[in-house]
Parts: structure tokens; C-alpha cells; sequence
């Protein structure tokens, strides 16, 4: 029987990269997202081997309703990889206060709906892996104090559930990416773009699946003795003073 895995952000970009190397990896993929389009075109593409439920994971009342629904339609959770976030970027003195909000609702306080929820069942059938999507940019990024704290939320969150979940077999880690190759790369102005890749110490952008094949590692079942970690994957920049 397949394991169940709930990602989160699953329509386009990284969390789509993400759902597609679990499939190939014969996980069954319970996809959340806003984007009605992209989840219909994963189920299009993919059949039986994932299923879309359009929630919002900054509303605790939907949480709660998703994964009650869950429990009846697909039992056991295996996993989770909370990948959905979004921008607001700006500089602190420019940035409206709704905009730190809408960030800190979404990429923490959701993951954190989602996390509590998962962490739940897991404990209770004494099994689980939780595989958080932050970013580099959680160590400091100009123009980014909303997002950069959001991430580092995530972070310290991520080493808590490690804490409080070991001992029931549940293992908690964080992924940073760095610069990848996404729709939202691509609107960079080339000449910005470039110059964002010269500062790689490989001098290259990674891709989605650089991000979906670490996530991939650290949901394997064989991978038993790594939580509470922040693996970045992001062609060696975080080596570097500042981002």
C-alpha cells in the first residue's frame, strides 16, 4: 500500500516539482493549493496517484475540516511537506503592516496549523516525517523582514516538532533553498538575474527538482537518524557572509 504525503503549495513550481518526485517515488500525494488550475492539471496528468483539495492553511477552521476529511478518505499520514508561502517584498520603512501579516499568516502561522495537525496523528500511530520548506533568505535578506522572519519561524518551529515528536519516531526537518529556477526567478530583470547567479559559488540557479529530490531523501523511510536539521540546497551561497 502507498504512503499518504500531504504538500502543500502543490500546484506550480517547487511544490509541483515536489509532488511529482513523490509520485515517481510511488508515495500517494494528497496536494493542497489556492490554484484551482494547477491542482486540476496534476490530477489530469497523474490519475489515481494524487488527489487536490483547493484550502487556505492560514484558516484554522478549514485545517481542521481538511484533515478530519482526510482521516475518512485516505487513513494513515504518512508525511507532510509544507511548501506553500508567498512575497510581499519591500523595504521595512516602505512595507505596510498588512503586507508583514499577510506573510507571517501564511508561511508561519499556516505551516504551523498544518504541522500541529499532522503531528497529532503522527505521535498517535508512532510514525510520521515532516519536511518544512523555509528559505535562505531566513538569515537575512534586504528588502525582505516579513518573509526572512516568517522563515525563521519556521526554522525554530521545525527544531521544536523534532524536540517534542522523536520519541514517537517522527522526524522533522527544514529545507532552505537559494536561487531556483521558478516562474517568479523568470520575472527578474536578466541583467538582475545574472548578476544573482554570479554571486553562486557554482554560478548556477538550481531547479524545483533539486528541492523535490531532498525532500525526497529526507521522507525516506531509511532516513532515520537526521531531525531537527536545515538543509540548504542552494548552490553553496548560504557559505557566504550575508545574502
Amino acid at each position: 500500500m502507498k504512503r499518504n504525503i500531504i504538500v502543500t503549495g502543490a500546484a506550480k513550481g517547487i511544490g509541483r516539482a515536489i509532488a511529482e518526485r513523490l509520485i515517481k517515488e510511488d508515495y500517494r500525494i494528497v496536494a493542497v493549493d489556492m490554484d484551482t488550475e494547477g491542482g486540476a492539471q496534476l490530477t489530469q496528468l497523474y490519475g489515481e496517484d494524487i488527489s487536490f483539495h483547493l484550502l487556505d492553511i492560514s484558516n484554522e477552521d478549514a485545517v481542521t475540516a481538511f484533515f478530519t476529511l482526510f482521516d475518512t478518505q485516505y487513513g494513515s499520514l504518512y508525511g507532510i511537506v509544507n511548501n506553500a508561502g508567498i512575497i510581499r517584498d519591500n523595504l521595512i520603512w516602505n512595507m505596510p503592516s498588512t503586507d508583514f501579516d499577510s506573510v507571517v499568516q501564511i508561511n508561519l502561522k499556516g505551516t504551523w496549523l498544518m504541522c500541529k495537525e499532522a503531528a497529532m496523528r503522527m505521535k498517535k500511530q508512532g510514525e510520521g516525517r515532516i519536511v518544512n520548506i523555509a528559505s535562505r533568505a531566513w538569515l537575512g535578506n534586504r528588502g525582505q523582514s516579513n518573509y526572512a522572519a516568517s522563515k525563521a519561524g519556521v526554522v525554530g518551529l521545525t527544531r521544536v516538532l523534532a524536540l517534542e515528536l522523536g520519541k514517537y519516531n517522527v522526524l522533522a526537518n527544514t529545507i532552505a533553498p537559494g536561487l531556483i529556477d521558478t516562474p517568479m526567478t523568470q520575472k527578474l530583470q536578466p541583467d538582475v538575474l545574472q548578476k544573482l547567479i554570479d554571486a553562486q559559488p557554482t554560478r548556477t540557479m538550481g531547479k524545483p527538482d533539486d528541492i523535490a529530490q531532498a525532500v525526497a531523501f529526507l521522507l525516506h523511510p531509511q532516513t532515520q537518524f537526521i531531525t531537527g536539521q536545515t538543509l540548504y540546497v542552494d548552490g553553496g551561497k548560504s557559505i557566504g557572509a550575508g545574502v
